[in-house]
């Protein structure tokens, strides 16, 4: 399996098929990590939609998306389902981030957290406004998550 990227070399690249709910409307669209340069982003890779920790995990974060843009950052929801599970999981949970759908892996593989047999290892990576990796956590078990508190100090902290 390969490795989790190296903190301070550039995040992988990705583009990937989204959804993004805004009230009750969705929108689906590509999000390429790469055209997204001048704030920090957190991509919040979890295994699952309508999973007990993923829902928890996710909900959390849109609940408090305020206090991700409050320090100018965006949060991205990554797992392998699809946009239409995604659209299902994004509409029953009232979820205003963009939700992006890797069923083959690519961005899974990139980052080094594929785990056969159980999709992908929850894991969350912050990437600063120049595209740079600048703090990762890797869940062994993944049956707890990062807390929005954690996650908006490492943002705050880069500067």
């Amino acid at each position: 399996m390969a490795s989790t990227p190296d903190l301070g070399t550039a995040a992988p690249d990705f583009t990937l098929p989204a959804i993004v709910l805004s009230g009750t409307d969705v929108e689906r669209r590509d999000f390429t990590l790469s055209e997204h340069r001048g704030k920090p982003i957190v991509l919040a890779f979890y295994p699952g939609d309508d999973t007990p920790v993923c829902t928890k995990q996710m909900c959390a974060y849109s609940n408090e998306l305020e206090r991700f843009t409050g320090v100018g950052a965006e949060v991205w929801g990554i797992s392998p389902q699809g946009v239409e599970s995604h659209e299902k999981f994004a509409l029953r949970h009232a979820l205003q981030m963009p939700l992006l759908a890797d069923p083959d892996k690519a961005a899974i593989q990139k980052y080094g957290i594929a785990m056969p047999g159980l999709g992908l290892k929850r894991s969350v990576f912050l990437v600063d406004a120049d595209g740079v990796l600048r703090w990762k956590h890797v869940a062994r078990l993944g049956l707890t998550f990062q807390p929005v508190a954690t996650l908006t100090e490492q943002i705050a902290a880069l500067g």
